[in-house]
C-alpha cells in the first residue's frame, strides 16, 4: 500500500481487511461492517454499547472498532501502553480483542494498522489459510488472492 508511513484513516480498515485472502463482509443490525475469514469475525465496527463511554460526558462511543488479537499477552501489550490508542472494557475481559475509537485511528500509521489487521486475520483464519498466507509473505508474494 502506498504511503504506509502516513497516518491511518478509517477507510484504510476496509482496504486493508479486504486485501487479506478469503475475506467476506457481512453487516450488523445497524449496517456496520463485520470482516470475516471462514465465517469468523476478525475486525468489526461495533454498535454503541454501555461499556464504552466517554468518561467526561457518559455518552456511548459511536465509533468503536474491534480487532481480534492472537493472545492475552498481545492484548495487554496494546492496552497497557499509555501512548496507545487501543483500549478494552470489562465486557471484553478474557476476550482476545482490543478496541480502537475511529476518531483516534490517525494515531497509527497505515503500516501499524496493517499489522494489527493482519494479526487479527491470522488469529481467526484456519491453520492452513494462515500458513499459506505466511508462506506467501515469506516468498515475497502478496498472498491476498481469494
Amino acid at each position: 500500500m502506498a504511503g504506509e508511513s502516513r497516518r491511518a484513516r478509517v477507510q484504510d480498515v476496509d482496504e486493508l481487511a479486504m486485501r487479506m485472502p478469503h475475506v467476506t463482509v457481512v453487516h450488523g443490525p445497524l449496517g456496520n461492517p463485520v470482516y470475516q475469514v471462514g465465517r469468523r469475525s476478525f475486525v468489526f465496527f461495533r454498535n454503541p454499547r454501555p461499556d464504552a463511554v466517554d468518561p467526561a460526558t457518559g455518552k456511548r462511543y459511536t465509533d468503536v472498532i474491534v480487532f481480534w488479537v492472537p493472545s492475552e499477552a498481545d492484548k495487554q501489550a496494546l492496552v497497557q501502553d499509555r501512548a496507545s490508542p487501543f483500549f478494552t472494557t470489562s465486557h471484553f475481559d478474557g476476550h482476545p480483542s482490543v478496541l480502537l475509537r475511529a476518531s483516534r485511528i490517525g494515531e497509527l500509521t497505515v503500516r501499524e494498522l496493517a499489522e494489527v489487521i493482519q494479526d487479527a486475520w491470522l488469529s481467526r483464519a484456519s491453520p492452513s489459510r494462515a500458513a499459506a498466507w505466511l508462506g506467501a509473505q515469506q516468498s515475497g508474494g502478496s498472498g491476498s488472492q481469494a
